[in-house]
């Protein structure tokens, strides 16, 4: 199962998991990390174009992110909080490969697949991650932690930096 596969989102979205019984666990562990306080800047990562992200993908995205934030700014010195949930199920009909598997396998006739992963469907311009932070040294270290988190991200992103709780001298 390649991640190009469900980089799009075709037709409804599937979102009824009381019906399917082996439905697959969330694979975010925190959804906001570091303390929550004022701070000066608001760093985001946008999304330029409209796609699906599965929740691998935004997991290892937020723990990359973190983890560069955290090295720098110390634990307390941050607060990230990720904007997206996925809630639509991934299904995969999946095929025999084995001999004899024309004659067992049903092939793609009345295929609805196994609920296999989930994933969030991200408009145009929506903002997946955000991190606050003061000072412009702590600036510059949140963007290149956001910088690393596109990494793990499918699409074009944009960082977009907003004055956020400025103290007025």
């Amino acid at each position: 199962m390649h991640g190009a596969n469900y980089r799009d989102g075709h037709g409804q979205v599937f979102t009824r998991k009381e019906y399917i019984k082996g439905k697959p666990q969330i694979k975010i562990a925190k959804f906001q990390g570091g303390k929550r306080a004022t701070y000066e800047h608001c760093v985001q990562l946008l999304l330029k174009e409209k796609l699906q992200i599965r929740h691998m993908a935004i997991e290892s995205a937020r723990l990359a992110a973190n983890k560069t934030l955290e090295k720098t700014t110390g634990e307390s010195g941050y607060y990230s909080r990720l904007r997206i949930y996925p809630h639509n199920l991934l299904r995969e009909n999946k095929q025999i490969a084995t001999a004899g598997a024309d004659r067992v396998s049903e092939g793609m006739r009345r295929s609805w697949g196994k609920a296999t992963s989930l994933g969030a469907r991200v408009k145009q311009g929506q903002c997946i991650m955000e991190m606050f932070v003061n000072g412009d040294a702590h600036l510059q270290a949140a963007r290149k932690a956001l910088q690393g988190a596109c990494v793990k991200l499918p699409g074009t992103p944009l960082i977009k930096v907003i004055e956020w709780n400025k103290a007025s001298p």
